[in-house]
């Protein structure tokens, strides 16, 4: 598969057409990238977009009292940093790897002087960047309504529709994510979170397998925010 073909995987790029793909392929800069590496820190000079051709990601910020808190957590297809595009902003967030990946890099500046050759293609980025604002909306309403059983519900099921593998004892998330960065996905503490995770194991929803979560019933837990 060419990047190009590789590119109409990607929701933002989805609906463009072949002739586009190839003049985006053009502009990108592929990386790769080892497990730990920062891709950019928060408050650096936001002049550029990613996309994940393979690998995890982690997307987090820092609170004024030094916590940290994650914001999502990204593999293969994913986009990020897209908010710096037509602003003159820096990133509002840190991007660093948690699984050796493959990363594509998009200059903003590159991809406004495509866009300005060819206005059609501001179209389909204007219909994405409206999609993740209401995810993001979405996301300070949860945090508003539900307690920290019902957000790390969830983040469970988050995770298990971007990341999960469907086995014969249930949904997999293979993640190796501690259980403190699961309390800063879910905005709390790491003894909250192991409290839920014990709760939602009494009950049968879920399984626990060292650093894994195996989710037995999703139903169950999508009832802890339903």
């Amino acid at each position: 598969m060419t990047n190009y073909e590789y590119l109409k995987q990607i929701s933002i790029f989805s609906q463009l057409k072949e002739d586009f793909l190839k003049k985006i392929d053009s502009i990108s800069i592929m990386r790769n990238y080892t497990k730990g590496r920062i891709i950019f820190m928060e408050g650096e000079p936001g002049e550029a977009f990613y996309y994940i051709k393979s690998g995890l990601v982690k997307i987090s910020k820092v609170s004024s009292d030094g916590r940290e808190h994650i914001l999502h957590i990204l593999n293969e297809g994913h986009v990020f940093a897209e908010v710096t595009l037509f602003n003159n902003t820096s990133y509002p967030a840190t991007a660093e790897v948690l699984e050796e990946a493959q990363i594509g890099m998009i200059k903003n500046s590159d991809l406004q002087k495509l866009i300005i050759e060819n206005p059609e293609i501001s179209l389909e980025l204007i219909k994405y960047l409206n999609h993740r604002l209401i995810e993001a909306q979405n996301k300070v309403r949860n945090l508003a309504l539900y307690d920290t059983f019902g957000r790390t519900a969830q983040a469970l099921v988050k995770l298990s529709e971007d990341h999960g593998k469907k086995t014969s004892a249930g949904i997999e998330l293979d993640l190796g994510i501690s259980r403190q960065e699961l309390a800063n996905i879910v905005g709390t503490t790491r003894e909250t979170v192991i409290r839920v995770l014990a709760a939602f194991k009494k009950e049968k929803s879920i399984e626990l397998d060292k650093s894994n979560i195996i989710i037995k019933d999703i139903d169950k837990v999508k009832a802890w925010y339903s």
